[in-house]
């Protein structure tokens, strides 16, 4: 079921100008800064601080808003991890994707031993409300041992070269790292990238399997989308 918008109670802004800094944010290797001169080119005088206030609090909701409106995800699912610094110090970024690319979830942690892999693979269960067909990952053993203990019915393929789908999916991640020129905090780094898995997904169609027509008619809807979820498609018509 559909949710409604987030409220903008209190923003003296135009819903318009808050969706797109949110969305030049999160789709492109900018910073605020960066995105604060885009808008100044426009004739929209503000600071990079309101363009950062405005990505903390409606970047999630607009996340969220997208993941509602995807598909149910596929039966098979793609479970890799790779290791991030985060102040200096690694961490791991573990990632779960379906047979179409579609992020499932992602969680930061500072180990990859088994208990971090059944925390991951019972918090994907529990966001998903599913159960894969079958899982693949790379050959790190904490996978068999909890998947063994979690989701023992569950096919289990391990192999390096199966997973390349998941390897891919961290390569807007990894972009996105250089340009921040790493995180700062472990839940800044975990709020930031789940709120990046949603928004840049959604506008990230799988471009190399369609034409140029398919493609503009596939990011058509996919904006008229994110005028739904931000709440800019219920504003009046300009005269």
């Amino acid at each position: 079921m559909d949710s409604a918008p987030p409220s903008y109670q209190g923003h003296r802004y135009p819903v318009e100008i808050i969706a797109h800094c949110v969305w030049l944010y999160f789709r492109f290797p900018l910073s605020f800064r960066e995105v604060e001169e885009l808008m100044l080119e426009r004739g929209v005088r503000l600071s990079y601080e309101t363009v950062r206030r405005w990505c903390a609090k409606f970047g999630q909701s607009y996340a969220n808003g997208l993941h509602r409106r995807r598909p149910r995800p596929g039966d098979k699912w793609h479970l890799d991890e790779v290791f991030v610094k985060v102040n200096g110090e690694q961490q791991y970024l573990w990632r779960a994707v379906d047979q179409d690319g579609n992020v499932l979830d992602i969680l930061l942690q500072s180990r990859r031993d088994k208990a971090a892999a059944r925390r991951f693979f019972r918090r994907l269960m529990q966001k998903t409300r599913a159960v894969p067909r079958v899982i693949v990952t790379d050959k790190l053993r904490s996978y068999g041992a909890a998947h063994r203990e979690v989701m023992p019915c569950v096919e289990h393929r391990s192999h390096k070269g199966l997973n390349n789908r998941a390897e891919n999916s961290h390569q807007p991640t990894r972009q996105r790292e250089r340009a921040m020129k790493g995180f700062r905090s472990v839940g800044g780094a975990q709020r930031f990238l789940a709120a990046f898995s949603g928004i840049s997904l959604h506008f990230r169609p799988r471009r190399h399997l369609m034409t140029a027509t398919d493609y503009r008619t596939e990011m058509t809807t996919r904006f008229a989308i994110w005028d739904q979820v931000t709440g800019v498609a219920g504003l009046p018509a300009a005269a």
